[in-house]
């Protein structure tokens, strides 16, 4: 991995922690993680194969993404205090932010560091024509992810400001 990988891989890790303090829900919010995978993307994703089952394992990784990313919406607190939209991610939301994350560059590390092979004879056995198939299964996921998850704090934002009832995980107690 170059040090730009490391640095996006990293960074796009961090932008949860950042969101284990509550904090206001600003544009910010969505332009860090969209900016981050946007760069991905542009930098890896020349094109998306589909010969083979290249669609196949594109569609599964951008399925696993967007379950990860909806879960992480689902599962990060949003709530409104004096007027402002307040988002914290709790545990659940950063574990699961982290294996998505995670998962991809323990990937990439696995097949530098002598899975190659084994990720070879996978494509092979499962008609998965390159390698470029197994990138941007991979940037897709994560851009899946994100965009889901941001879509999914976005709605439940939503849902606070316009006066609909709102989940039953995003009601704050009140006691007297």
């Amino acid at each position: 991995m170059t040090t730009t990988e490391w640095i996006t891989d990293i960074a796009l890790i961090l932008v949860v922690f950042r969101q284990l303090r509550e904090g206001r829900l600003d544009l910010k919010t969505f332009l860090i993680p969209l900016g981050i995978v946007a760069y991905v993307a542009h930098t890896y994703l020349d094109s998306v194969p589909t010969e083979g089952n290249d669609l196949v394992l594109v569609g599964a990784l951008m399925a696993a993404g967007a379950v990860l990313g909806v879960a992480g919406g689902v599962y990060t607190r949003v709530r409104t205090a004096d007027g402002h939209v307040l988002i914290k991610a709790g545990a659940v939301a950063a574990i699961l932010w982290v294996l998505g994350m995670g998962a991809r560059m323990g990937f990439q590390l696995w097949t530098e560091h002598g899975g190659a092979d084994d990720v070879a004879r996978f494509s092979l056995a499962h008609h998965i024509t390159s390698e470029q198939a197994w990138v941007a299964a991979f940037v897709l996921m994560a851009l899946t992810e994100v965009v889901t998850r941001l879509a999914t704090i976005f709605v439940r934002s939503r849902m606070l400001t316009t006066g609909q009832p709102a989940p039953a995980s995003t009601r704050v107690a009140v006691r007297p």
